[in-house]
């Protein structure tokens, strides 16, 4: 790793070139695109080789491949330079319709298919130059509602997203929190199974179930609401995401409780028929969650604003069956 001394004789410039180099695996080209010359591109790369003691670029007969260690390093180069074009691309006003900055929001995939479609639509309209990460979370299972989704919060915390979509309240007052909408679950099949014309309280528990489980955990908070019934059911197969558990419903007889929003934008997708379930399985609350102080950004206030809006729209009419 670097150390204090060396970064004093860091030119940020020497990791832009390296970047153009391993894109364009070609010196000419990369010249090109830095609107250099190629000998002051094979000057810096001189430069980067003696700072990084390795050869970084090997010549062939149609341009350079990078070594082991370039293509090591290749994220990491990414990562930074991506960081310090936030950095300075916060410094300035923040303006939506002109901004290239990326934003990086965390949600269930069963929240983020809701939003995630609106959003886009308005941001191409508002802020074309503006870009989205998202980041998968699930809940830590067996915890309580309180403790599932912390590793979330810790996230947000060390600003490896910039905000969230999460079934919980922050606890923590460094924590802002805005109500999006409330949810509940339907239960998804095949159109043509043989419960979907009438899925009764047994015939629910006969049939065989889907859980989304990260860890693998079979164990729900559907198997909690059957128990207080005196019932019981058979988890034949557990799913990291609720995207794959619809497409595992399509093509067998098992079914799967998902939110009930995710079901009206995605089940028509699938050819899946939405019922409601034979016993209430729950409610709950989607907050947009954003740690206080990250809202003196301005451009990520102004996103907040547009997830807000976009997030409590209702889902398109007429894609749920």
């Amino acid at each position: 790793m670097l150390n204090e001394i060396d970064l004093r004789r860091v030119d940020l410039n020497l990791l832009v070139l390296f970047q153009a180099v391993l894109e364009e695996r070609h010196v000419g080209r990369a010249a090109d695109r830095m609107s250099l010359t190629p000998s002051a591109v094979s000057h810096g790369l001189g430069r980067l080789r003696r700072l990084l003691n390795d050869p970084l670029f090997l010549k062939t007969p149609k341009g350079v491949v990078p070594t082991a260690r370039a293509a090591q390093l290749s994220v990491p180069i990414g990562d930074l330079l991506a960081r310090a074009r936030s950095v300075i691309s916060a410094a300035a006003p923040f303006d939506p319709a002109t901004s290239t900055r990326r934003f990086t929001i965390g949600a269930p995939d069963g929240a983020s298919a809701v939003f995630l479609p609106p959003l886009l639509a308005d941001l191409r309209q508002s802020a074309p130059g503006i870009d989205i990460a998202l980041r998968q979370l699930l809940p830590v299972p067996g915890e309580t509602p309180e403790r599932a989704w912390r590793a979330a919060y810790a996230e947000l915390e060390g600003r490896a997203m910039d905000m969230a979509i999460l079934p919980s309240e922050p606890s923590a007052v460094r924590f802002a929190r805005q109500a999006l909408y409330d949810e509940d679950f339907v239960v998804v099949m095949r159109a043509a199974h043989p419960f979907a014309g009438n899925l009764s309280l047994p015939r629910y528990c006969e049939a065989q179930h889907v859980v989304v489980s990260l860890s693998g955990d079979s164990h729900g908070f559907v198997d909690e609401v059957l128990a207080q019934h005196g019932r019981s059911r058979r988890v034949a197969l557990t799913v990291p995401n609720f995207m794959f558990a619809m497409a595992m419903v399509a093509e067998t007889d098992l079914v799967c409780a998902v939110p009930a929003r995710f079901a009206a934008v995605q089940a028509a997708r699938f050819g899946l028929a939405t019922r409601k379930p034979p016993v209430p399985l729950g409610r709950f609350k989607l907050n947009l969650v954003v740690p206080e102080v990250a809202l003196m950004d301005a451009g990520l206030a102004w996103l907040a604003k547009r997830v807000q809006q976009t997030g409590r729209s209702k889902p398109r009419a007429g894609t749920a069956r």
